[in-house]
């Protein structure tokens, strides 16, 4: 049994091979040519002493942050009232079904209910200048195409928290918040970090979104990396900033990681 393993396992490390390893390789390679296929170092010297490239990159992980946190405060409450639902499979399924439809389909749909017509900038009292290519736009946007990838990982951690240990919490005397607090809270917090991660990390690097809902008005590493891509054709920039963006999406794994070792 462990030499059929053994060999199905050889998929797994080919797939790993073609298509995590030898891009990145390719990346990294194509990061010391300049756009006329010269070798240099000028792509990191110039991304490092950027103020742009350094001020992109806060403002990346700045709109990370924005749509990971509010991503997490509209999914805890709603996969914690999915856990005491009767119809737990039927509602799951509307959280995943958004997932299935095309996601430029959901971000052009969003233009106008957005726009100065829309109902939603009627909402926001925005009806004269429209909700459309500004941060909040963005934010909510994205938050809304990521919900499924928070609500999932929280929801299983929540449902896996055994009954008996909020009968044997209340037994003792403690309050429904205090048992939330002391009980539920702790013990759900690996889907937090999971869904944080699975949140966060495609964050760092959208770029359609940003176009069509925040315009040219926002700007993060991944309009950059479409940008010297497709449009200045500065394919060896465009790898510095893929490159980093992936030590910088490592590097945020490593830490939750931690705290999810150090819990």
């Amino acid at each position: 049994m462990n030499r059929k393993y053994r060999g199905l396992s050889i998929i797994y490390y080919m797939w790993i091979v073609l298509f995590i390893i030898v891009p990145i390789g390719l990346l990294f390679y194509q990061s010391f040519f300049d756009i006329y296929g010269n070798f240099t170092f000028d792509n990191y010297i110039s991304y490092f002493a950027s103020g742009n490239y350094i001020k992109m990159t806060l403002n990346s992980f700045l709109t990370a942050f924005f749509i990971t946190i509010t991503t997490l405060l509209l999914s805890y409450p709603f996969a914690y009232f999915l856990t005491n639902s009767k119809n737990k499979e039927f509602l799951l399924l509307l959280v995943t079904l958004p997932t299935w439809i095309n996601l430029l389909l959901k971000a052009y749909a969003f233009i106008g209910l957005m726009s100065k017509n829309g109902p939603i900038s009627e909402i926001f009292g925005m009806a004269s200048t429209g909700l459309l290519f500004t941060n909040p736009a963005f934010v909510l946007v994205a938050s809304y195409v990521e919900l499924p990838f928070m609500i999932l990982p929280i929801f299983r951690s929540l449902d896996s928290i055994p009954n008996e240990y909020m009968i044997a919490s209340e037994d003792l005397g403690a309050s429904k918040w205090q048992t939330f607090r002391k009980v539920v809270l702790p013990l759900s917090m690996d889907g937090v970090i999971a869904g944080s991660q699975a949140v966060f990390i495609p964050s760092l690097s959208l770029f359609l979104i940003t176009r069509i809902i925040g315009g040219n008005k926002i700007i993060t590493l991944g309009t950059a990396v479409e940008e010297h891509y497709l449009v200045t054709q500065n394919w060896g920039m465009g790898a510095t900033i893929g490159l980093v963006l992936i030590v910088l999406m490592f590097v945020v794994m490593s830490l939750l990681n931690l705290r999810k070792d150090n819990k």
